[in-house]
């Protein structure tokens, strides 16, 4: 069974050697050749071993009509003037690094659960909360926070639906995402999310998009996309359909 682990890290674990990645493609491109540098030495991305990596959780949510079965999902596009990466581009919602909410030494242990931080995107991304969940001052109890319970008890109850669909490394910062897809039934999407705004902190939620192989297909064909965002939509729409 495919297993994760993980350690302590800092912010530019990654940044180091993905951004000095990407300069150097860049460099490559306008030039046409590039010294050896951080991709010659890093000879497979993909090897965990070979570098850091900061963990992100790129998640796409879908709805799911409960009469019809009909599915309709979710965008992201990232403001420029409000993003340091990846600004102007397109991305499944919520995403967000995999860390603990905050400083204190206890929320280590007490945030060491994808479902939870996860939990936390959805809040913040969709519907507009506080990044500052007080965690400096006590732990969050996920299991008395009404939004992180009912998500999980939709979990329980199967009116939510919570996927894996791999794990993925982006080729030119070598950004590394596990990519998710979350299926919420009508009732429980348009409560928890009934407050959605179209700006966020980071950009605008568009509309909901319907999931179909046609207009995925569509979408990739019109819009610049992450590469997570990518994959998380062809690998949902091949294995979800």
């Amino acid at each position: 069974m495919p297993t994760l682990r993980f350690g302590l890290g800092h912010y530019f674990d990654s940044v180091d050697v993905g951004e000095a990645a990407a300069h150097e493609f860049a460099v490559a491109y306008r030039d046409g050749a590039v010294a050896p540098g951080v991709r010659a030495a890093i000879t497979d991305p993909c090897d965990l071993g070979q570098r850091f990596a900061n963990l992100a959780i790129s998640t796409l949510t879908i709805r799911r009509d409960v009469d019809t079965g009909e599915r309709t999902f979710l965008l992201h596009w990232r403001d420029p003037n409000k993003v340091g990466h990846a600004g102007g581009m397109y991305q499944v919602v919520p995403v967000g690094i995999f860390q603990p909410s905050g400083y204190a030494e206890w929320n280590v242990e007490n945030d060491f659960s994808l479902w939870h931080n996860m939990i936390r995107e959805f809040a913040e991304e969709l519907c507009g909360s506080d990044e500052d969940h007080g965690s400096e001052q006590a732990p969050i109890r996920y299991e008395s926070w009404d939004f992180a319970s009912r998500l999980t008890d939709g979990v329980e109850d199967g009116s939510v639906a919570a996927y894996c669909l791999g794990l993925g490394v982006d080729p030119l910062s070598f950004a590394t995402d596990l990519l998710t897809a979350v299926v919420i039934d009508g009732p429980l999407f348009d409560e928890l999310f009934d407050g959605i705004g179209a700006d966020n902190d980071e950009g605008r939620v568009l509309e909901l998009q319907p999931f179909t192989t046609e207009r995925i297909e569509q979408i990739l064909a019109e819009v610049p996309m992450q590469a997570a965002g990518v994959a998380a939509l062809r690998l949902a729409i091949a294995h979800l359909s």
